[in-house]
């Protein structure tokens, strides 16, 4: 199977500087799916990438969430899940080293999975640094380099006063 992002494509991806817009939190679009809530935001990394995050969490039992940060592929109508945030309602097994994963856990894309023809964030890792959706988010704010104008203008400031 086709490769569409390399390991070292996706941490360049994952590092990108993703600016949240002014009044980001309230731009989420939100849609009621079945069983689910869904709130969705688009952005645009420093690069030129196209990303979007996901917040999915099921309305009857909120251990059964997903915060997704996925890229849009140039040229198809696709989105390439980059990382993904799972609740703890659910067991997760890595088909390639038949490990199977209790409890929240972050989902990775690699190239190796995508080789495989399986899902390209079909590898977890267990993690004990969230409880909640709320935590899930504050991990992938962390982990994915979203900044919003507030943090950024402190950097800014920051910057300058180092530079004295």
């Amino acid at each position: 199977m086709a490769v569409k992002y390399t390991d070292q494509e996706i941490e360049e991806l994952i590092r990108e500087r993703k600016p949240l817009p002014e009044g980001w939190r309230n731009q989420f679009v939100t849609r009621i799916k079945r069983s689910d809530k869904e709130k969705h935001l688009d952005l645009t990394g420093d690069a030129g990438n196209k990303f979007r995050i996901i917040i999915r969490q099921s309305q009857f039992n909120e251990s059964s969430f997903s915060v997704v940060l996925g890229v849009h592929v140039p040229l198809l109508n696709q989105l390439f899940r980059l990382r993904r945030y799972n609740g703890n309602n659910h067991t997760h097994t890595n088909e390639i080293e038949k490990v199977t994963v209790q409890g929240f856990h972050i989902h990775f894309a690699t190239a190796r999975y995508q080789r495989r023809g399986l899902r390209e964030d079909d590898y977890a890792e267990a993690t004990n640094r969230y409880k909640d959706v709320d935590g899930a988010f504050e991990c992938l704010i962390a982990d994915a380099n979203l900044k919003d104008l507030f943090e950024l203008r402190n950097e800014l400031k920051n910057f300058f006063r180092r530079r004295e």
